[in-house]
């Protein structure tokens, strides 16, 4: 245990000496350790030719781009008549013909629920 008990200078030449052996020699061991060679598969270029629709594809998405126009105006007009519904209920109609959406009169039918 003689070994470890002794300070060690690294500047010392025995040291520095170890030191240059031990980096050359790992250098010249990694220099011509084998190692895995991958070979580098190419791919070979395939000339297809593009997909070009039959007629019955583009009857096909001609019916669905019709679908799709009548439902679209179906939604509108749904959305339409939900808008009139909702006019309709925020508007008041009075017993005189008259209607309003925001009339209020201070001690009226709606004053006295309120209150």
């Amino acid at each position: 245990m003689k070994l470890w008990n002794k300070s060690i200078c690294i500047t010392s030449r025995k040291t520095l000496l170890l030191i240059i052996v031990v980096f050359l020699s790992t250098l010249v061991l990694a220099s011509v350790w084998p190692t895995k060679v991958e070979e580098i598969k190419t791919i070979k270029p395939t000339l297809e030719k593009p997909w070009v629709p039959s007629p019955e594809d583009v009857a096909f998405q001609d019916s669905m781009f019709s679908i799709i126009e009548k439902t679209q105006r179906d939604l509108d007009t749904i959305r339409a008549g939900i808008d009139k519904i909702l006019w309709k209920l925020e508007r008041f109609d009075y017993p005189d013909g008259t209607w309003d959406s925001i009339r209020y009169v201070k001690g009226g039918v709606i004053d006295k629920r309120r209150n």
